[in-house]
């Protein structure tokens, strides 16, 4: 009987000349200031002071340069590329840069600089996309934003106002060019989009510098904070609607390995940034999966249990650890696949084990263990900021998926 494979090569960087990333050495990935960020057919990898865009024409082709990117950055204080992801829209797909000095930068696949705005002074951390759209059974508006992490503090921009921004740079640049009185001007560089972003930002510094955070979705507002708009009539009162301000919920990290929750609210002046719950976490998966219980669970006066280490929970070999999730298939009868064809699960990549074990969620068993090469690491394709018609189509629900990419070898897989 053929050895069964978990994972599908998909393609190869090896025929590039990545040498001034540190390629040719052995676990040059595995370099912390190295930072990937990977769509489907598209691998942007950068060090602290530019960034590459690779591409595949197909799955099965070699990977070969799309543009090289250097970000003007300031010499003064050192500036570095800190965080480095994609922004997909329906027809418009762009990389974003956070800078150690606080900057968001957003460039097109040709390397022009459409957008540069200053977000927080600090580091970014961390750029994440997130989106839940909307479900055309029920009237709810839908939540798609990318979420700017400094050290403490939490900034929100609206997924749609970054997609009018980008259009709007797109169709000029297109108007220019189709303008005869443009070209005879020669080359001349693309204006960058002068405009600001509107976006929120708040300081979650109460219990310490976050090393990261994510903001997690749209949360009901408080039932003692429900603002209702009356209109008399005839001395009597009607409710005309509810107030329209939005709560958003955020976790963070902090340094000691506590997790926070935080309800922000759109309005400033109303909004509670003050932890709802602030737990350190031992190394144990059990605690883990206890740990809602112990938030809700009405507040008694009794002792602390000592933790107990368990023998699967000990820490040897799980150091320098990355997590993703990724969904399974468990309904292979369904033709059309969706949602519900699919569980959850975690991959958690060991890289000093040369291993990947994927345990299913919520309280599951480890299901699998896929060895994995040293100097490999785990990717997974961007969150696509989609509109109302796409996600309304009849189109097959897209699982999350898990790709690797080996260093050592340029072999890029996918986990099957």
């Amino acid at each position: 009987m053929a050895r069964r494979t978990h994972l599908t090569d998909l393609g190869t960087i090896a025929n590039l000349d990545l040498t001034e990333l540190g390629a040719g050495k052995e676990g040059w990935l595995d370099n912390p200031n190295l930072l990937c960020a990977f769509d489907t057919d598209s691998l942007a990898i950068s060090n602290r002071y530019f960034l590459l865009i690779l591409e595949w024409s197909h799955p099965s082709a070699p990977a070969s340069f799309r543009v090289k990117i250097r970000p003007n950055l300031s010499p003064i204080e050192a500036e570095y590329v800190s965080a480095l992801e994609w922004l997909v829209f329906d027809d418009i797909r762009v990389i974003a840069v956070g800078t150690s000095c606080g900057y968001l930068l957003i460039y097109s696949l040709a390397g022009d600089l459409i957008h540069k705005q200053l977000v927080y002074p600090g580091k970014i951390l961390r750029l994440r996309v997130r989106g839940t759209k909307r479900d055309i059974t029920e009237d709810t508006s839908s939540s798609e934003e990318v979420c700017v992490v400094i050290p403490g503090i939490i900034a929100r921009f609206d997924g749609s106002d970054i997609q009018r921004v980008l259009q709007r740079w797109y169709q000029e640049t297109q108007n220019r060019f189709w303008n005869q009185s443009s070209i005879d001007k020669g080359s001349e560089e693309h204006e960058v989009s002068s405009s600001p972003i509107p976006y929120q930002c708040w300081n979650v510094n109460k219990y310490g510098s976050c090393v990261d955070a994510a903001v997690t979705g749209v949360m009901p507002p408080p039932l003692l904070e429900l603002q209702v708009v009356f209109s008399y009539l005839n001395s009597a009162a009607f409710i005309v609607e509810q107030s329209s301000d939005r709560y958003y919920c955020a976790v963070t990290i902090g340094a000691d390995a506590a997790i926070s929750a935080f309800r922000l609210s759109e309005d400033r002046s109303r909004s509670f940034v003050g932890a709802l719950l602030s737990k350190v976490v031992p190394a144990t998966f059990s605690t883990i999966a206890s740990f809602s219980k112990l938030v809700w669970r009405t507040r008694q006066p009794t002792k602390k249990p000592e933790p107990k280490p368990q023998p699967f929970a000990r820490g040897l070999g799980y150091r320098d650890a990355s997590c993703l999730f990724v969904e399974r298939l468990v309904n292979k009868d369904s033709r059309e696949r969706v949602k519900n064809d699919y569980c959850l699960c975690l991959a958690i990549h060991a890289p000093r084990k040369g291993i990947v074990e994927i345990w299913q969620m919520r309280t599951g068993p480890r299901i699998l263990t896929v060895p994995c090469p040293k100097g490999s690491r785990m990717l997974q394709p961007t969150y696509r900021f989609g509109s109302t018609l796409a996600a309304s189509s009849s189109a097959s629900y897209k699982p999350l998926e898990v790709f690797f990419l080996n260093g050592d070898s340029g072999q890029l897989s996918r986990l099957n």
